[in-house]
């Protein structure tokens, strides 16, 4: 007997909206952020707006904000639609829209006033981590409940995705946010140094995994079906693509650290799966694009499908160059450089860009009962948008080529041919204008898109509640039938599939981090390593504060060229009391784990307040508000007492007379800046983070030539 129920496409309407708009948002940030680079007046002169600062914002609006929404918008619509059910509860899905959209407007106050973590993807502060996590147990609460009152029993191949979406990114979110608060908006990461990395990459990686690429890849089986109106091109590939993937994705987060002071083994295990990873994401590429077999005249017409061939293509192209730059040969020249801008950018540009425009173009009209309102604008962003990525792409690739191998080149004596780490800054910066140009034709791109989606949703009318009609579930198990194998059987099985998906994801991590926190001789200690002083230890907030780690590393790597250029090796021992480590992933300037002592106390006043006094052409910007904004000691007592719970080995009480020693600390630069005829007072900011980047590399001196 037919069952009649209705399809909720406002929540659909409303994610797409949200997934507009912050695109928008996000990717003109980007543009600021990318000009940044080049034209340093575009800092504006004030400290919200530094790239440091923003720099987190751009990153987060486009992967959780567009993506974000974007993703929510492709499940709620084709999870009903798969299922033949509406959504479990028209109250979660408004509380997880209104959620999510709140902890996005959070993360863009907070971001900009300094408020991070400083760990890449993660920058948001405690409370707001607890506010995904809510948000998120409503998502899985609306989804699993839509899919127990399901009234198509098998689970198609797409919803496959949707759940180990789910269950990965609540693993990945909850380990990578142990945290210990000390106030609203301020907390140390119960991780140090070489343990802290480990699990960061490990969540990086896998947030990219599982959140920019495991739904959108249950998006495509959905819509790039029902576009080109054929079915998926092979089940049984679909069934191997999908268990290899996740699987094995979960391993190859330490393929960002390697050559730093992860132990060799770990970064060993990172490199194979790495490897491995190619056959199962080439395999889901393949699945896509031979869907469109006999289709290809479809897809000469279809403006949509090109933006899904190109999409795909692109996932191809960054899967098989991620695994490439995870070999160490290759990860010695491209790590630290616009090589991996380049990388990241094709996935995020094509992969994730282009399928969320072709699923904005493909079911916007269906939901509001009409036609796309201009075809020629439609095929005037598909060609735009691809010139974007082409302008991005291309100088990005040749900026990084070139900086690697700046880095590294000697002359024939045997000597640096480039000491100077801004000589390289220089010769990129024709590059960072080209994509620029890029990055505005893509954003055009989408603006002419918003133009098209709000002329085509005003042609028409929203259907919210759409009228559907389906058979009652059907048996479980049907005697004698040909589709009663194991995975037929685990598809029908929604809690059984949740279960094992998690076992699969759960088996990689726990393989690499196990040892590392367990075994103490993994990291072994340094007995020179002393604790930061407390003045040290504010210096240090503040230098995650402005956001300093997104474009210094704190991580000199076992080369040559490296040792010459910044001084001894970085040692695993040397960050046992980094909460949280910051190795950095990008060198837009010179690394700075052996900065202390290179420089007079002088040098680094006049390096922050104007950087090109130091350092003629830098692109830094300038820091003058550290001079005029009191340093915050009232923290100074909670921050000794995190630390110490944490482990670090600061003398029972110190607490309680740690401001005294930050004190003479702070009193002893200030009177060495006098002598170099530089007043100012010892308690402001720019004293404690001068403190800082004295302290840094001293606890294992060695020389090195200059870096600025």
């Amino acid at each position: 007997m037919l069952e009649k129920f209705n399809y909720d496409n406002k929540i659909v309407r409303n994610f797409a909206i949200a997934t507009v708009v912050w695109g928008i948002v996000g990717m003109l940030v980007g543009l600021l952020v990318a000009m940044q680079l080049f034209k340093p007046e575009m800092n504006l002169g004030n400290q919200y707006t530094t790239f440091g600062r923003i720099r987190p914002l751009h990153t987060n609006a486009v992967i959780f904000a567009f993506v974000g929404n974007g993703i929510f918008m492709g499940v709620y619509y084709s999870l009903q639609r798969l299922l033949k059910a509406r959504m479990f509860s028209d109250l979660l899905s408004k509380i997880h829209f209104w959620g999510w959209q709140l902890i996005i407007v959070s993360a863009a106050l907070t971001l900009p006033l300094g408020l991070t973590t400083s760990h890449e993807y993660a920058e948001l502060e405690w409370p707001i981590d607890i506010a995904i996590t809510l948000i998120w147990v409503v998502f899985g609460i609306n989804m699993f409940g839509t899919i127990i009152k399901r009234r198509e029993r098998h689970m198609y191949v797409a919803i496959w995705f949707y759940i180990a979406t789910f269950v990965t990114v609540a693993v990945l979110h909850i380990v990578n946010s142990f945290q210990l608060p000390i106030s609203a908006f301020k907390s140390y990461y119960l991780y140090a140094g070489v343990q802290d990395a480990l699990v960061q990459w490990w969540y990086g990686h896998n947030a990219v995994a599982f959140f920019l690429t495991t739904p959108y890849l249950g998006m495509m089986y959905y819509f790039l079906p029902k576009m080109a109106q054929r079915p998926v091109y092979s089940y049984k590939l679909s069934i191997l693509h999908f268990w290899s993937l996740i699987f094995i994705y979960i391993w190859a987060g330490p393929h960002h650290l390697l050559y730093s002071s992860l132990p060799g083994w770990a970064q060993s295990l990172g490199v194979a799966f790495s490897i491995m990873l190619i056959a199962p994401s080439w395999g889901g590429m393949i699945n896509g694009l031979l869907t469109l077999r006999g289709a290809w005249d479809k897809v000469r017409e279809d403006t949509i499908l090109k933006f899904m061939v190109v999409g795909i293509t692109s996932y191809g192209m960054a899967t098989f160059e991620g695994p490439m730059l995870s070999l160490k040969q290759v990860n010695a020249i491209a790590h630290f450089t616009d090589w991996i801008v380049a990388h990241v950018h094709v996935g995020a540009l094509g992969w994730n860009g282009f399928l969320t425009f072709a699923i904005l173009y493909w079911l916007i009209p269906r939901i509001y009962k009409t036609e796309i309102f201009s075809k020629k604008l439609l095929a005037f962003h598909f060609w735009i948008g691809t010139l974007g990525i082409l302008f991005y792409a291309i100088p990005m690739y040749l900026s990084g080529f070139t900086q690697g191998l700046m880095w590294k080149e000697f002359t024939p004596d045997g000597m640096l041919r480039y000491p100077n780490f801004l000589e390289t800054t220089l010769q990129l910066l024709p590059m960072h204008m080209f994509r620029a140009i890029g990055g505005t034709l893509y954003f055009v791109g989408v603006i002419v898109m918003a133009y098209n989606l709000i002329k085509t949703a005003a042609s028409g009318s929203l259907v919210e509640d759409e009228p559907a009609e389906a058979m009652a579930l059907a048996p479980a198990f049907v005697p004698g039938s040909s589709e009663n194998t194991w995975h037929r059987s685990l598809e029908r099985k929604p809690m059984a599939f949740l279960i094992l998906s998690l076992i699969v994801i759960l088996i990689g991590g726990m393989v690499e981090m196990m040892p590392t926190f367990m075994i103490s001789s993994n990291i072994p200690t340094i007995a020179s390593v002393k604790p930061y002083t407390p003045l040290e230890l504010q210096g240090r907030d503040l230098y995650i504060r402005e956001g300093c780690v997104n474009c210094h590393s704190q991580m000199v790597r076992p080369f040559r060229s490296e040792t010459e250029r910044y001084g001894e090796y970085s040692k695993a021992g040397e960050f046992v009391y980094d909460h949280p480590f910051l190795w950095g992933s990008k060198r837009t300037g010179p690394d700075l784990h052996r900065e202390g002592g290179k420089y007079s106390n002088a040098w680094q006043f006049n390096h922050l307040m104007d950087p090109t006094t130091m350092s003629p052409g830098s692109i830094m910007p300038p820091y003058p508000w550290l001079i005029d904004q009191t340093l915050d000691i009232s923290t100074t007592p909670s921050k000794i007492n995190a630390m110490r719970t944490l482990g670090v080995p600061y003398e029972e009480g110190y607490d309680q007379k740690a401001n005294d020693d930050l004190k003479k600390q702070a009193d002893a630069i200030a009177a060495n800046l006098a002598k170099d005829n530089i007043k100012v007072s010892s308690d402001k900011e720019i004293i404690a983070i001068i403190a800082y980047l004295q302290r840094l590399g001293t606890d294992i001196k060695a020389g090195g030539a200059g870096n600025q």
